[in-house]
C-alpha cells in the first residue's frame, strides 16, 4: 500500500510532522509493502515568514481563497491507496498552497482514504480541518489531528496523537 503525506510548511512545524508520521508508519510496519512518499508544496512567489507582514499577506491570501501558483511536484493520485494532507492553520483556515493542490487533484483525492492533519499555535485547528474536509468535498474523513507547535513545543500529547493518527492510517 503507498500512502502520499502532502503538505505546505512555512515554519517547519508541518514538516516536522510529516517526518514523524512517516517514521512511526514505517517501524510500525517494517517488512509488509507499506511505502510512504513525503510531497512538500511550495508555492512559486513565496509568503513572507516573518513580522507583520507574514500575518498580514498569509492570513488575507488564505481568508480570501487564493490559489498560488506551486512550483512543479510530482503527485499521481492513482498510485496512492491513502492521501495525507498537512498544513499549517492560517486565519483559521488551510494555508493557500494546500487549495491549489485540492483544486489540481480533487478527483483523485476524493476516492481515496483522506486524513488531514494541522498544525497551530492555538486550539482553532479542528474547526480548520472541518473547512478544509468541505474543499475537498468529502463528507468524512479516514482520520484527522491537530497538534499545537509540534516542533517548537514538543510534547507527549502531540506524540500520542501522531501515534493515534498512524495507527488509523493503515
Amino acid at each position: 500500500m503507498n500512502i502520499a503525506i502532502v503538505f505546505y510548511s512555512m515554519s517547519e512545524n508541518t514538516a516536522f510532522v510529516a517526518e514523524k508520521i512517516k517514521t512511526e508508519i514505517m517501524s510500525k510496519n517494517s517488512g509488509t509493502d507499506i511505502y510512504v512518499d513525503i510531497i512538500r508544496l511550495e508555492p512559486v512567489k513565496e509568503y513572507p515568514s516573518e513580522g507583520a507582514k507574514k500575518f498580514i499577506f498569509g492570513g488575507k491570501s488564505a481568508v480570501f481563497g487564493s490559489k498560488p501558483a506551486l512550483k512543479p511536484y510530482t503527485f499521481d493520485g492513482s498510485k496512492y491507496a491513502r492521501i495525507i494532507i498537512g498544513t499549517p492553520v492560517w486565519a483559521g483556515t488551510m494555508a493557500p498552497p494546500l487549495r491549489t493542490f485540492i483544486e489540481e487533484n480533487r478527483a483523485a483525492i476524493k476516492e481515496k482514504p483522506v486524513g488531514i492533519y494541522v498544525c497551530s499555535s492555538g486550539d482553532n485547528g479542528m474547526k480548520a480541518v472541518g473547512k478544509i474536509r468541505k474543499v475537498i468535498g468529502v463528507d468524512k474523513l479516514r482520520f484527522a489531528m491537530a497538534l499545537v507547535d509540534p516542533k517548537d513545543k514538543p510534547s507527549q500529547k502531540n506524540d500520542a496523537e501522531i501515534e493515534r493518527f498512524c495507527h488509523n492510517i493503515v
